[in-house]
């Protein structure tokens, strides 16, 4: 295939991968076959599999990242800094755009100049049902204005949302001691406070078939932990201690769990340093988030 000639030259793709070399290549021949044709740059992080390797040699139109080591989730900033369109869409390594989505949630960015972001439906593979995170999101009951053109919501999903470049790089990017799992929120509540729209569209669709390779109790640690410091770094006290007596009732009593709160607790200096607390009306947006979260079933990593 060629990538000479870019059929929509509004957004670039940005992946970060890890010893996930099968899963990554079959994602890359999905990109590959857009029809939007989009750029694509890819951060490998730190993988010990030839991941880098193959895709240099059956993906040569690829800009391939290699820092060398796991950066996480600032492996996607990272892969930024290469960015030259208005619009970046992630995905995982497990993940891919259906064609068309691309200019779908382009088009959205183009005709409202307030929206940051717009996150896709996931279908999840093999079988092709919804992911369950679906239907919450196409019932958020975050209030949004009356020009928004789907659902507001409160955060996004990082293997299913396209953003503004510029919205990105000036809110920060996703916080480097976060890693991975649940690491959205926090950026999500800045570009809020940076007074963005986020919205959920649902003719617009990612696949996702989900690795076998993972680390699911690590993830669950790392996602409990973050929303304890994302709590802690951006909601008022009173928020704040709701929300943290909320999880510790809800979240599973195992090792992992209890890992979690340790590990957040531990970094209460550096929290307290870098504590920003939100803008009211985002509060109350979060606020309106919290019924929902308790009953979600389908909250990633906190039970």
């Amino acid at each position: 295939m060629s990538h000479g000639s870019t059929t929509d030259s509004r957004t670039t793709v940005v992946v970060i991968t890890h010893n996930r070399r099968a899963e990554l290549l079959r994602t890359l021949d999905h990109l590959a076959g857009l029809p939007e044709n989009p750029p694509v740059v890819v951060t490998d992080n730190g993988s010990t599999d030839g991941t880098a390797d193959a895709v240099a040699r059956h993906h040569p139109w690829v800009r391939l990242l290699r820092p060398g080591r796991n950066l996480g989730a600032v492996g996607r900033n990272l892969a930024i800094r290469q960015v030259d369109t208005p619009y970046v869409a992630f995905c995982d390594d497990d993940s891919w755009w259906a064609p068309g989505s691309l200019t779908g949630a382009a088009d959205l960015l183009d005709r409202h100049p307030a929206l940051g972001s717009v996150t896709a439906r996931i279908v999840v593979e093999p079988d092709g049902n919804d992911d369950p995170i679906v239907e919450e999101l196409r019932d958020s009951p975050v209030p949004g204005p009356a020009w928004l053109p789907g659902p507001a919501l409160g955060s996004f999903l990082a293997a299913a949302t396209v953003l503004r470049t510029g919205a990105f790089r000036a809110a920060g990017g996703f916080h480097p001691r976060l890693w991975l799992g649940g690491e959205e929120e926090l950026l999500a509540a800045d570009l809020a406070a940076d007074g963005w729209w986020l919205t959920y569209a649902d003719h617009l669709a990612v696949h996702h078939h989900p690795s076998v390779v993972r680390d699911a109790t690590l993830r669950r640690t790392h996602g409990i932990r973050n929303t304890l410091w994302f709590t802690w770094l951006r909601r008022p006290a009173r928020s704040a201690l709701r929300r943290t007596v909320d999880l510790a009732r809800t979240v599973p009593r195992d090792t992992a769990s209890l890992r979690a709160f340790a590990e957040a607790a531990a970094a209460l200096p550096w929290v307290l340093r870098e504590r920003r607390v939100l803008p009211h009306e985002v509060e109350c947006r979060l606020r309106t988030l919290e019924p929902a979260q308790r009953a979600s079933k389908a909250r990633r990593y906190t039970g």
